[in-house]
């Protein structure tokens, strides 16, 4: 039982960790008095929540939805550093419309390498 949640609880883990999640971290400690280590734990155990409610929207109303809650996370999160600094939120910003972008093009570059 142990076992078999696990290996897809470490496979989360490891997908979790992203270039894009080091990015936020930096941009928020970067423009604040907090610590990348205290923004990132902190962050972490607020986003608990907030990935559960993304999987359970998932689950009954598919990607688009899904999608669609985490460009709104996104945007509250350029909202709130907004209030840190401008530059925070406006980068913010442009790593969620990168995030959007890759979304619909990802399909598309995939099919090029797999026919």
């Amino acid at each position: 039982m142990l076992k078999d949640m696990l290996i897809p609880s470490i496979g989360l883990s490891l997908f979790i960790v992203c270039p894009r999640m080091a990015a936020m971290v930096y941009i928020i400690a970067k423009n604040s008095s907090t610590s990348l280590i205290s923004t990132a734990l902190i962050g972490t155990i607020l986003s608990i929540p907030l990935i559960l409610i993304m999987v359970m929207i998932f689950a009954k109303f598919g990607l688009w939805a899904a999608l669609g809650f985490c460009v709104l996370t996104d945007l509250g999160a350029a909202f709130a550093m907004k209030q840190i600094s401008i530059r925070a939120g406006i980068e913010t910003f442009i790593v969620a419309i990168f995030v959007i972008v890759g979304v619909k093009i990802a399909p598309y570059i995939s099919n090029i390498f797999i026919k």
